[in-house]
Parts: C-alpha cells; sequence; structure tokens
C-alpha cells in the first residue's frame, strides 16, 4: 500500500509541475469536457467520486485559474452550472501522459498490454 501512495504521490506531484493542476482539477476539468455542456457542482463532484465539499474547493481553484465559468440557470435562478473556458479546453488540450512519466505500477492501468 505505501508504494501505491508514494508512486500516486510522485506522479502527481510531477503533474502539477508539468501543467500547473492537480490531478483532482484535471479530473473535474475532464468531467466538464465528457458533460460537452454545463454541470452542477453536484453532478461534477458525482462523475468525478469526490465529495461535494471537495468538489467545492476544486470549483474555485480552477475558477480562480479561469479555467471554468460560473452560469446562472435559466429556469432555477438558485442553481449554478459550470462550463470549461477557452483557456480550460486549451489547458486540456496540452494534456499528455507522454509528458509525465507514469510510474511503472500504474502502467496498466494507462497503457494496452
Amino acid at each position: 500500500m505505501r508504494d501505491v501512495y508514494r508512486a500516486l504521490a510522485e506522479f502527481e506531484s510531477a503533474f502539477e509541475k508539468e501543467y500547473s493542476l492537480s490531478l483532482n482539477e484535471a479530473m473535474a476539468l475532464c468531467a466538464l469536457q465528457e458533460a460537452g455542456g454545463g454541470m452542477t457542482a453536484t453532478a461534477m463532484a458525482e462523475r468525478t467520486g469526490m465529495t461535494p465539499s471537495n468538489m467545492s474547493k476544486i470549483i474555485r481553484s480552477v475558477e480562480n485559474k479561469g479555467f471554468i465559468q460560473r452560469n446562472i440557470g435559466e429556469t432555477d435562478k438558485r442553481q449554478m452550472f459550470f462550463t470549461l473556458t477557452s483557456p480550460g479546453v486549451h489547458r486540456l488540450q496540452e494534456l499528455s501522459l507522454d509528458k509525465v512519466a507514469v510510474p511503472e505500477l500504474f502502467h496498466p492501468l494507462v497503457h494496452n498490454t
């Protein structure tokens, strides 16, 4: 278990250094891209498996970086929807596992062997 944690920590550190994004931030951006439109914070949390509290922090972080924007719901003004901005789409296009070394322990998860 210690080896898994260490490998994940090293990968996340290298990923964050390369892209200025944590893995959770990247997962949130990917969830928005996969949805193809606006998503609520609750839907993002469900799609990524994060808690609503953690998702709230991640949303605030990527919003501050300019990668997502907040939109008020058209039918229910109390509801917030989040969408990718142009810089957010561009950042997602930059993501590549070729730029960050994937620990050997995780190769079966990311490579078709």
